[in-house]
């Protein structure tokens, strides 16, 4: 399971309905926080699935970067892609059910009418991969272990306040009290690791220590293993032929690849090369350019690489160059402001990005959950319960993001962000002919960015120039992956690019993101800093919400303070992920709305990979 910052955390969480009058602790298979469940007690698999999906082939893969660990739970190193594959968790995810999750080690969950403990009942059958039983005393170590090495899940299983055996295969975890209704899909993510073969001892006689990093292959109970692999250049996991979960119904039609391989890359240019070259078998393209001139090669117009793109319908994203508010210069919302006031992302959408995004206006953006216009009714009430401790504003004026897209309206947005950074104690003096802003200290004022992707370089050649035109001075560097990893979780940066992924039924996980009590702490994706009451207020309203309606207008007031507070300069995003890939491949006919889920419910189709050829 992977937790770094750079790779943005996307929780798929649920939102429970009201208590009924079915009795409070009965045994469920699903359980949905958005009603009830769409698949009855024993169905045979999801719909989105190829039952009757060959298994077998290989599928290649590229990342960027490096890896040297196989231990992604602990915030240092930097983990290889892929380890979620290795382990199962008490429940699984149905993709084409918003909030609803089924079980896969557990058999059945239930829990009583205030939610406050869940008790988890786990399959006789249950192994993992070394032949071991899964067993209660696992579930529970893997509990205790990983809330306590790992920040982030510190914080995600904050109000989990203990794990116990209270049968032969029952485990009870029980709550800080009652009223948190996700808890118990929050506590069915939970990976389960065995306990015997951490507090073993590896080949050489020396005991293992899940605190730290290693590249001895891990054991797991899920549906791959790893095969072989080169330190931070390449790794291959093989599928478990005698996979204890395999005909459950929520793995039929999944998994079906014999073997996953992922490549490393150190520059995305290279990437993308890679890919025309037939190293790598599919790629998701995150950039406008390359997707509207790199794929002009023959294999594209010979029909052996498809170009498709995918929508997702089922979460929300923020992106944004985020500001690190520990540091004094980004303590004044009027500062951020400005930095926003000098992006004009109009004209850089126009110029180099083919106008193929639109700006991101919502930390919830592209969900129901993004606010819009002034708040009234129930999330005005939200709004008023806290308005000592958030900006006034929030009642009286929308956000908008500034627009530019003309050097009339650019020359207007750069006056106003003079005007505001002024009111912050920064004016514009006169080096020497050059403009530079400084504080009545004399200070001038300096940002730099850092990033690990040379293309973040293509947008900036565009922003930094209206910085200097503010006397900024910017500096820029570009690190390699396990310096800006190193970086980001020692809050050692002024501004980044971050992303921040949003479920349609956020909750705990919103304490990691913008909690006072992740602020401080390694590893966290509270990177922006924030330690404010009325966000911390908020984000309780969200979790504790009593039915669907509050959770909705609770987040739309947290994402509403959160504008307010300017701790970003919001991006861009497009309106579906796009994909190249190498046609060996074949899918089930209907795909939920949430991107393509490949490689996972995609099978290799031999027929198709003999007649596009050229493979190694």
């Amino acid at each position: 399971m992977t937790f770094r910052a750079a790779s943005l955390l996307v929780a798929i969480l649920a939102f429970a309905a009201p208590a009924t009058a079915q009795a409070p602790k009965a045994w469920r298979h699903g359980v949905s926080l958005m009603g009830d469940v769409k698949y009855p007690e024993g169905f045979a698999h999801f719909d989105y699935v190829n039952p009757d999906a060959p298994k077998g082939g290989r599928v290649r893969l590229g990342a960027f970067g490096g890896f040297d660990s196989f231990n992604g739970f602990i915030p240092r190193g930097s983990e290889a892609a892929g380890l979620s594959l290795v382990y199962d968790t008490l429940m699984e995810h149905a993709f084409d059910e918003p909030s609803t999750e089924y079980g896969l080690i557990a058999e059945a969950v239930k829990y009583p009418a205030d939610f406050s403990s869940a008790t988890f009942r786990l399959r006789p059958e249950a192994r993992f991969n070394d032949g071991a039983p899964v067993t209660v005393e696992d579930v529970v170590w893997s509990f205790e272990t990983l809330k306590r090495v790992n920040p982030l899940l510190q914080r995600y299983y904050h109000d989990v306040t203990k794990a116990e055996a209270t049968g032969e295969r029952e485990v009870t975890f029980t709550f800080s009290g009652p009223g948190n209704r996700e808890l118990p899909q929050i506590v069915g993510q939970l990976q389960i690791l065995p306990k015997h073969f951490w507090e073993g001892a590896d080949a050489s006689g020396k005991k293992r220590n899940i605190d730290e990093g290693t590249l001895e292959k891990p054991v797991g109970s899920g549906p791959y293993r790893i095969k072989d692999f080169a330190p931070g250049r390449w790794i291959a996991y093989e599928r478990v032929p005698d996979y204890w979960g395999a005909k459950l119904p929520v793995r039929v039609g999944t998994n079906n690849f014999d073997e996953i391989r992922y490549d490393y890359f150190r520059d995305t240019t290279v990437l993308v090369e890679a890919f025309k070259g037939d190293q790598f078998d599919y790629r998701e393209e995150n950039s406008a350019k390359n997707w509207a001139t790199a794929y002009a090669f023959p294999a594209v117009e010979q029909k052996r690489v498809v170009l498709e793109q995918f929508r997702d319908s089922q979460s929300g994203r923020m992106q944004a160059y985020a500001f690190n508010t520990r540091r004094e210069k980004f303590a004044d919302p009027r500062v951020r402001r400005a930095f926003n006031l000098a992006f004009d992302f109009e004209e850089i959408n126009r110029t180099i990005m083919f106008g193929q995004y639109v700006r991101i206006d919502s930390y919830f953006f592209g969900t129901e959950l993004a606010s819009k216009g002034l708040p009234d009714g129930r999330e005005k009430e939200i709004l008023e319960s806290v308005r000592d401790k958030i900006p006034a504003e929030v009642f009286t004026t929308p956000y908008a993001n500034p627009v530019g897209g003309s050097p009339e309206l650019a020359r207007k947005n750069l006056r106003e962000a003079v005007d505001l950074l002024k009111q912050a104690g920064w004016t514009v003096s006169r080096d020497g002919g050059k403009p530079a802003l400084k504080n009545a200290k004399g200070e001038t004022f300096v940002v730099e960015f850092i990033y690990a992707d040379p293309s973040a370089e293509r947008i900036l050649s565009f922003y930094v120039p209206a910085l200097e035109r503010l006397g900024i001075e910017v500096r820029q560097r570009l690190l390699d992956d396990s310096q800006y990893v190193n970086r980001i979780r020692s809050f050692d940066f002024d501004v980044i690019t971050m992303g921040w992924g949003q479920s349609l039924s956020p909750g705990n996980e919103q304490r990691d993101q913008w909690g006072s009590a992740a602020a401080d702490v390694a590893g966290t994706q509270n990177v922006v800093g924030i330690k404010d009451a009325g966000i911390d207020a908020l984000i309780d309203r969200l979790i504790y919400a009593k039915d669907r309606e509050e959770l909705v207008a609770a987040t739309h007031a947290l994402d509403r303070v959160l504008l307010a507070h300017n701790y970003v300069v919001p991006q861009f995003s497009s309106v579906a992920d796009r994909t190249a890939r190498w046609d060996r491949f074949s899918r089930p006919d209907r795909l939920p709305p949430v991107g393509s889920l490949f490689p996972t419910v995609w099978w290799w189709n031999a027929e198709k990979a003999k007649a596009v050829g050229g493979r190694p």
